[in-house]
């Protein structure tokens, strides 16, 4: 049995013996790769942590919307690879915002709209000291267009008026301006384009635009004699987050005469930040962005981004909240070095 056995035994370990050479190498070579994967690991881990240093993230809003856009043109602006890296963040719209920055882990800063911080009183007591503003970027100004038979705000009660999609500034500033008038109307919330066709027809008495004029709209748009803006007057009652604006015939040519100029209140845009302690390394990251962005702002002035750009004041309050110390430090470094040179 022993000398059946010790043939065939040598057999079979002559047929594998090349299987078994054949392995060999592969699990040398699978064990000095993980050998290499362990001398890179200290590596990759220094690479993250210089790739998240000075990274930041910006809530911008909705893709479609011009806050976003604006997040995007300042990200472009102040990249200097791994010593600053700004990443636009589309969320549900700019009144949404506030809640990212609020409660959603990697956002250091925001655009909203400055009356979103009217939702906040209530549930998150102190929000004003919880966040700062950077830079008051642009107004929106509030535009009431109506049809030619209404002639002042009190004509809408119980009316269809449209507020434009939820998510964007009109669906949530408008209503709030309402309620401060005391203008009580039948909200819809549908794209402007269908509602503006529901007004040629006389289907929607009106609809409210929050944004930076000229609309175009409006600018382009081919309306029969009566379409006009309502004029809204600014007064005690809009002065805790809001500004006075007025539409101009210049703006609007075939709605505004000349010489004509229509009062309305308009919602400041803001980028805001979190309110992160001093020594932190968050505050660390959002007052380089702060250095970055101010002293490149003439960058975003030139041919190539959007034109609001062009009225940006660095210095500009904005209404209800305090501005960022390294930004307040920064103006104050700049008013002294103007001083300096006098």
């Amino acid at each position: 049995m022993k000398t059946f056995l010790r043939p065939r035994l040598l057999l079979l370990l002559a047929a594998l013996a090349p299987v078994i050479l054949a392995l060999q190498p592969a699990n040398v070579d699978a064990q000095t790769q993980g050998d290499r994967s362990l001398r890179r690991a200290p590596a990759d881990v220094t690479e993250k942590e210089k790739m998240n240093a000075w990274t930041v993230g910006l809530a911008g809003g909705l893709l479609e919307g011009a806050p976003i856009r604006l997040a995007a043109e300042i990200a472009r602006v102040v990249d200097d690879g791994p010593n600053m890296h700004v990443l636009p963040i589309v969320t549900r719209g700019a009144t949404e915002n506030l809640n990212s920055l609020l409660y959603l882990r990697g956002v250091d800063m925001a655009i909203i709209n400055s009356d979103a911080l009217e939702e906040y009183k209530i549930q998150v007591p102190g929000i004003q000291r919880r966040i700062a503003y950077l830079l008051n970027l642009f107004p929106s100004e509030l535009h009431i267009f109506v049809r030619p038979e209404i002639q002042s705000l009190q004509d809408l009660v119980g009316k269809k008026v449209n507020f434009n999609t939820q998510g964007t500034a009109a669906a949530y500033s408008g209503p709030l301006i309402f309620s401060r008038l005391g203008i009580n109307v039948d909200k819809t919330f549908i794209p402007h384009q269908v509602a503006l066709e529901q007004m040629r027809k006389g289907e929607m008495a009106a609809v409210v635009f929050i944004t930076s004029k000229p609309v175009d709209a409006f600018l382009r748009g081919r309306w029969d004699p009566g379409f006009k803006f309502l004029p809204v007057n600014y007064d005690s009652k809009f002065e805790d987050y809001y500004l006075p604006a007025g539409l101009e015939a210049s703006e609007y040519p075939n709605l505004i005469k000349q010489g004509e100029r229509v009062p309305t209140i308009a919602v400041p845009t803001v980028l805001v930040a979190f309110n992160w302690p001093a020594q932190s390394n968050r505050y660390q990251r959002v007052a380089r962005f702060v250095d970055y962005l101010f002293s490149r702002i003439d960058r975003l002035q030139a041919p190539g981004f959007d034109a609001k750009w062009k009225s940006i004041n660095l210095a500009a309050s904005v209404p209800g909240l305090a501005r960022f110390s390294a930004a307040q430090g920064w103006l104050d470094r700049q008013a002294r070095g103007g001083q300096a040179s006098q």
